[in-house]
């Protein structure tokens, strides 16, 4: 269970006959007495796909015995079963998004988790890559309080990244792990209606105006695993490139997710930046608020913990900021109490 002291202090309030993921207390003390599902056994959980596909073990899941190797499924299952058949929201980006190995593992363990019953959702941006083309055609990029100032000949580019590079891409490694993409941007069957963000002063920055998950409906019920860009268009079909976390989280909110996760740069929210110890694992929205009045979540923190409590007060039951730099965070996050960052709490 999230750090006892740091609940407390921050007043968060959960029944005590269930754990962070909702498991009861007989199931999570069952499951957690003397063990939490170790990163090592993690790592034999996302390969147990790559047995079936190509029918031998990895050198690491080799390491573990027969009976280990059953053990841990087993240990998975109280997971497995509270999450089953529930939306899962993940927000790609960071470093997460420009190191191989780190992707390899992300599209795996999503994968795995679509294998096992549940229902993956992936938004990305592509803020590096973008960079990267913008420098090659001598676009110098801007940026005003964190978000790109997106003029029309960077619009242009930022479409093309993201919809016809990044996202066929990603779509192309799930097929590849074995499940099912599907590739989508918000323009697609209107998922997003977009608008101008702070009156149109960053260009063809937008946010969210409307959702419409209707496409998402039916892709998601076939098992198949949608893959969407956040770029979108307005009523006139203008163009604009919109935040992959708000987009993540108002997609969430209208499909009422389960959860929705952020995968970014930092392990979560500290009390304290330059203390690890401080992390905190797990916090309500009172505490949040409280947490940016005394200046304990500041700068780029801001607007994805905002993120955070605008999907939760839209129905989503919980909302985590994951360290996408710890391998197989996902599964860290959704198949133990241990977690790997941040849960916020309605």
């Amino acid at each position: 269970m999230r750090t006892a002291h740091v609940l407390r202090t921050l007043a968060v309030d959960r029944p005590a006959c269930l754990n962070r993921n909702g498991l009861s207390a007989d199931a999570g003390a069952k499951f957690y007495k003397s063990r939490i599902v170790s990163s090592r056994k993690l790592l034999y959980l996302c390969t147990a796909q790559a047995v079936a596909q190509n029918g031998h073990l990895s050198k690491a899941a080799g390491a573990l015995s027969p009976h280990s190797r059953v053990d841990v499924l087993s240990e998975a299952l109280p997971f497995i079963q509270r999450f089953h058949s529930k939306t899962v929201v993940v927000k790609y980006g960071g470093a997460a998004m420009t190191d191989e190995s780190l992707k390899d593992g992300v599209i795996k363990d999503l994968v795995l988790l679509s294998c096992v019953g549940l229902r993956p959702v992936f938004v990305h941006g592509g803020g590096p890559e973008i960079n990267q083309w913008l420098k090659k055609l001598g676009i110098q990029p801007r940026f005003e309080g964190g978000l790109r100032v997106t003029d029309e000949a960077t619009m242009e580019i930022v479409e093309m990244v993201l919809v016809g590079k990044v996202n066929k891409s990603l779509v192309s490694l799930i097929n590849k792990a074995g499940g099912i993409g599907v590739g989508l941007c918000g323009k697609d069957a209107r998922l997003i209606t977009a608008r101008p963000a702070r009156g149109g002063s960053l260009g063809f920055v937008g946010e969210v105006s409307a959702v419409d998950t209707s496409i998402l409906d039916s892709i998601i019920k076939s098992g198949a695993i949608p893959v969407i860009a956040s770029v979108a268009s307005d009523k006139e079909g203008q163009a604009y490139n919109i935040n992959a976390d708000t987009a993540a989280g108002e997609i969430a909110a209208s499909l009422g997710a389960e959860k929705l996760i952020l995968l970014t740069d930092v392990p979560g929210i500290m009390l304290d930046v330059n203390d690890s110890k401080s992390l905190v694992k797990e916090i309500d929205i009172k505490g949040i608020k409280k947490l940016i009045e005394d200046g304990k979540v500041s700068g780029g923190m801001i607007p994805k913990v905002e993120c955070c409590v605008r999907s939760l007060a839209q129905g989503v039951r919980t909302a985590s900021i994951v360290d996408g730099r710890l391998p197989h965070s996902l599964l860290l996050e959704i198949l133990t109490d241990e977690g790997a960052g941040t849960m916020i709490v309605g």
